[in-house]
């Protein structure tokens, strides 16, 4: 399975329906947290033109947010996705 990486926040919903679904998809996930850590949200906003959490990516591809990964899994493209 393909390394997970995704920048969270202790507090964000969001962030805990992400981790929810990579974890039922048998993921590891790298968490990266960003609450109070400002050189990690410039290094997320850098990397992915957002400012919003969680920020995915699927070992080198950016998913997004929470919503694309839902979408991506509706569609059936995650699984694949996440796979060597």
């Amino acid at each position: 399975m393909k390394a997970v990486r995704m920048y969270s926040t202790r507090s964000c919903p969001f962030c805990v329906m992400a981790r929810r679904l990579l974890s039922s998809k048998g993921a590891q996930v790298d968490e990266i947290a960003v609450d109070d850590r400002p050189e990690r949200r410039e290094e997320m906003t850098r990397v992915t033109g957002r400012y919003t959490v969680p920020q995915i990516f699927v070992g080198e591809v950016h998913v997004g947010g929470c919503e694309d990964l839902y979408a991506l899994d509706r569609c059936g493209r995650l699984d694949p996705l996440l796979k060597d």
